[in-house]
């Protein structure tokens, strides 16, 4: 089984809709949706934006499910100017960039009890993502640091301070909150973007606008993936 998990229904509700035997758990908060998908026994859920609620679903489903590996998937606004809008990022490792003890000298980002400011990501899994890619037509495909933090970034200025300290192609609010789950409970993670929005001051206006079409190339990049894994 594998695991899947978007912050918003518009990022899963499609590959929701797709699951065959489907069955329902909730677990707190949460519901989780297992069956077969594009050949794949999966689980799927929506967790909710921001590091906690993600962190506590991909916790829940680790536990209550057991996946070979979890990915998160969705939208996030780009990390740096060479990053546009439609384009895709993977993870080569995910960072949180509000965690900061800096003042007692650790270095920023610093994630406490692990000690880590790089959250690992799977690379046999971001591999097959790579590859996976190939599936959109015109689509530029960035691999690097996913930077997350419990901030809708959209000032220039915040996003060059966040790529000059951590060289993030992407920013968003999930994807090291469950990096950092999976890393604690050593369950293989991957972190798959779609770009909506610049993460500067036209951010509000871009995510409304683009959002849907940035889901939608994760979740072609999913079926891709699940497909490719019974070949």
């Amino acid at each position: 089984m594998v695991g899947l998990i978007g912050a918003m229904a518009v990022e899963v509700e499609n590959l929701m809709a797709q699951v065959e035997g489907k069955q329902e758990t909730r677990i707190g908060m949460d519901v989780f949706v297992s069956g077969r998908l594009f050949g794949q026994e999966a689980v799927l859920a929506v967790c909710g934006p921001g590091k906690v609620n993600a962190a506590l679903c991909a916790q829940s489903m680790i536990q209550h499910f057991h996946p070979e590996w979890v990915l998160n998937l969705g939208v996030a606004g780009a990390g740096e100017n060479g990053v546009s809008i439609g384009d895709m990022v993977i993870a080569t490792a995910a960072v949180q960039h509000d965690c900061d003890t800096s003042p007692i000298g650790d270095p920023v980002g610093l994630v406490s009890k692990i000690n880590l400011v790089e959250l690992p990501c799977d690379a046999a899994l971001r591999e097959k993502l790579v590859r996976a890619t190939g599936v959109l037509e015109n689509v530029n495909v960035h691999e690097g640091i996913i930077a997350t933090g419990d901030q809708f970034i959209n000032k220039g200025e915040v996003r060059r301070r966040i790529h000059d300290q951590f060289g993030a192609k992407a920013v968003e609010m999930e994807g090291g909150a469950v990096a950092h789950a999976c890393y604690m409970h050593g369950v293989p993670c991957g972190v798959l973007r779609s770009i909506s929005d610049q993460a500067d001051g036209h951010s509000d206006m871009d995510y409304l606008t683009f959002v849907k079409m940035s889901a939608d190339h994760s979740v072609k990049v999913v079926e891709a993936l699940l497909r490719g894994l019974a070949e």
